[in-house]
């Protein structure tokens, strides 16, 4: 199925997304929750998306109202998709691709003068990776208080994703769809959670 952007400005864009490559986009389903959830964040905000693969979720938030994007991936590969697809967009004034990894530390984050409200991350599924990259953001101090962090990963790592709760970041919620399930951090630094998506603690399926 053609990857395309679901909703806003840019709906019906088709992207590019390489087969025979490592990359693994995240469905039309999850993406099209993932932006009712955050339809009144996402307006104006400034989105980090972390382990980018083609970019689909950057390029969404743009569609969708948000100012800026910064999307970070350490595979050659797949920023030159990242790349293609910002250039398709027309996004070039709007989106910024940097190779990093991740994982290993945001020290490419400081320099740029931005802080985030919205950070999406999709490590690959085995690596285990989600509670050192909310450590490299919180170290990056390049979030806003509040600022929201969005992890997907498989259902075997559930586990795994809520024990980062806690060290300045709530996981407020998890949710299924299908083989896939996406946790909800909210960054906490000395305000009390200003946000009108109520602290959930459990899991919900949604298929």
């Amino acid at each position: 199925m053609a990857l395309t952007v679901i909703g806003g400005t840019l709906k019906g864009r088709r992207l590019f997304s390489p087969t025979g490559m490592a990359i693994r986009p995240t469905s039309g389903r999850v993406r099209e929750a993932l932006f009712n959830i955050f339809m009144h964040e996402t307006p104006g905000a400034t989105v980090l998306d972390l382990f980018a693969g083609t970019g689909a979720l950057a390029i969404e938030a743009l569609s969708r109202g948000a100012a800026r994007a910064v999307l970070i991936d350490n595979t050659p590969a797949a920023l030159a998709v990242i790349q293609k697809n910002i250039h398709a967009c027309e996004l070039q004034s709007s989106a910024r691709a940097i190779r990093h990894d991740a994982a290993q530390n945001l020290a490419c984050l400081p320099s740029l003068g931005m802080t985030f409200d919205l950070v999406f991350m999709d490590p690959p599924y085995k690596s285990g990776a989600i509670g050192q990259v909310l450590e490299n953001l919180r170290v990056s101090q390049t979030l806003l208080p509040g600022a929201w962090v969005v992890a997907e990963h498989s259902r075997k790592t559930t586990a795994e994703a809520a024990a980062c709760d806690g060290r300045d970041f709530s996981l407020t919620d998890q949710r299924k769809y299908g083989k896939t399930v996406v946790s909800f951090f909210q960054y906490m630094v000395e305000t009390p959670m200003n946000s009108d998506t109520p602290p959930f603690h459990h899991t919900h399926d949604a298929g």
